[in-house]
């Protein structure tokens, strides 16, 4: 008993031993075959052979395996937030058209019965077509911030201002949007990760931080766009792991500054703020341009 507690110390449960355990039993069944071969005339080379082919294709299938998982969390990583992208845009596109449209036809179903009710009623229709104006407007408020059709079109820069003059106007957080260069042609992957980043942090702003000023800064620089997000909060302690330890929206970010190659940083401590940088690296075909417009 006290030598099987040796053995799984020495040997307890993981990848890494069950690959040394399976080359262990691969070249222990290889020996003894060569040694049957050799002592023993009733062994036909043709089984030998097999023999020692299957366990070389077990060795190599094992460590092919441990090569892969290697990359399976990355890999996880980039799906995961691909299927969120995915649903986002979904639910993006079901909220604008079908119960954008249902609203729409709801008010003007409320239009046609003012002009048909009683002066006692008008009151009540008032209310009615208020509440129908402001569930309009949030819908496609949330329809923006699922899917911002708008980083296409406007660009990077006006999209985030009209993210933070939708999402702050009715606070008491006083924000500045500060971008001395312009951001055109910006790869539209890195635009995304940037929007979503500041997203987040704008959330975790108004839902934790109970800040009074928010500066959010974009920088082209040469080895990449810079995201720096700044505000005057009551801070926090970053956890090492942050998925592990319930800050999911902290390791969210994280990722996706990883998935475009770049780094992620927050800078927080209880009573301090907190700061975000993250800065997404050019494609090597943009260098060269990115350098020319930092230098201008």
């Amino acid at each position: 008993m006290h030598a099987s507690y040796k053995i799984f110390k020495l040997w307890p449960p993981s990848t890494k031993n069950a690959w040394r355990l399976t080359a262990v039993l691969c070249v222990g069944a290889a020996a003894c075959n060569l040694a049957l071969h050799f002592m023993c005339s009733a062994l036909p080379i043709s089984l030998l052979v097999l023999n020692l082919t299957a366990f070389l294709s077990v060795w190599y299938a094992q460590a092919r395996l441990g090569r892969s998982i290697q990359f399976q969390p990355q890999e996880l990583a980039d799906h995961m937030l691909q299927v969120q992208e995915t649903e986002r845009h979904r639910l993006s596109r079901e909220l604008h058209d079908d119960i954008g449209q249902m609203l729409t036809a709801a008010k003007l179903q409320s239009d046609w019965l003012q002009r048909r009710l009683p002066t006692e009623l008008q009151p009540h229709w008032a209310v009615l077509n208020n509440t129908l104006d402001e569930t309009l407007a949030k819908v496609r408020d949330v329809s923006a911030i699922l899917n911002p059709r708008q980083l296409a079109s406007l660009g990077l820069e006006a999209s985030l201002r009209a993210h933070l003059l939708r999402t702050l106007t009715d606070t008491q957080v006083l924000w500045s949007l500060e971008c001395q260069q312009r951001l055109t042609g910006i790869p539209e992957e890195v635009a995304v990760a940037a929007f979503r980043i500041t997203q987040e942090a704008v959330t975790n702003v108004l839902r934790h931080a109970r800040a009074s000023n928010l500066i959010v800064r974009i920088q082209r620089r040469a080895d990449g766009l810079a995201l720096s997000i700044t505000d005057d909060g009551i801070g926090f302690t970053p956890a090492v792991n942050p998925g592990e330890q319930g800050q999911r929206g902290m390791a969210g970010m994280g990722e996706r500054a990883a998935l475009m190659g770049g780094t992620f940083n927050i800078e927080s401590a209880p009573g301090t703020g907190t700061h975000i940088q993250a800065v997404f690296p050019w494609a090597p075909r943009a260098q060269k341009r990115a350098a020319t417009s930092s230098a201008s």
